[in-house]
């Protein structure tokens, strides 16, 4: 067997592999089975959606608790708690819950870039159990668009959603659901399965680890104005 029929053999087996083992494990890490294949609300909202994925992680706090960091996320804002220096335009997310940051609501945008230009539009907001954030992208410029009025010829749009479930324990499990579709061309499929998907992975899971150390009040969190020895960090109470 050639040098170059071994390679493209040995790529074959390669994609064959992670297609079957790695890319689904990559797609539904931390949720169970059931999670995976349960029905969410908001799924509707992207008909024949051509990607997805659900993630999932427990946290050691209450919804009640979990929900303020969830709705202030967004770059010039909380940040997304994960690798700053790649999606938070380098500013670190803050360990603090904002009261400004609080009032989040159906139709809000919260800014993906430093500038602004690019976001996601609140689709649903149910506090305490679902927040979903949509993003709709006219392809290759990038720019927003209102999916609403008439589709662009290429475009990328989709939903990220965030659920949350109280435990017996009283503690939160937190589903992740992302779905997505588009009028993309192989090429762009094909990246988004090699480099978008992994990609996706690796700033879920710090999200989650920045989210679980935060709840837990082991940074130095707390509510922004509280003072440090009246209010134990992590604690929702502002000190008057």
């Amino acid at each position: 067997m050639s040098m170059s029929v071994r390679g493209i053999a040995l790529a074959c087996g390669a994609a064959a592999a992670y297609a079957a083992a790695i890319r689904p494990a990559l797609l539904s890490w931390g949720a169970t089975e059931r999670e995976a294949d349960t029905s969410y609300p908001s799924d509707e909202l992207i008909g024949n959606a051509t990607s997805g994925s659900t993630m999932a992680a427990s946290l050691p706090a209450p919804p009640e608790a979990v929900w303020p960091w969830l709705v202030q996320m967004g770059c010039g804002r909380a940040g997304w708690y994960g690798w700053d220096l790649l999606d938070n335009g380098g500013r670190p997310s803050t360990d603090l819950i904002v009261p400004a940051w609080q009032d989040l609501a159906v139709g809000d945008r919260v800014p993906t870039v430093p500038s602004g230009t690019t976001y996601f539009r609140v689709e649903v907001l149910d506090p305490g159990r679902t927040l979903v954030l949509r993003s709709d992208l006219e392809l290759p410029s990038g720019r927003a668009f209102d999916p609403r009025g008439p589709m662009p010829r290429a475009y990328a749009d989709g939903i990220w959603a965030f659920h949350l479930r109280r435990l017996p324990d009283g503690c939160t499990r937190l589903i992740v659901r992302t779905r997505g579709r588009g009028s993309s061309s192989v090429a762009e499929r094909l990246f988004h399965w090699v480099l978008g998907e992994p990609a996706h992975f690796i700033m879920q899971h710090r999200q989650f680890h920045g989210l679980r150390r935060r709840v837990a009040g082991h940074g130095p969190g707390g509510v922004e104005g509280a003072e440090a020895d009246e209010a134990p960090r992590g604690d929702l109470r502002l000190v008057r």
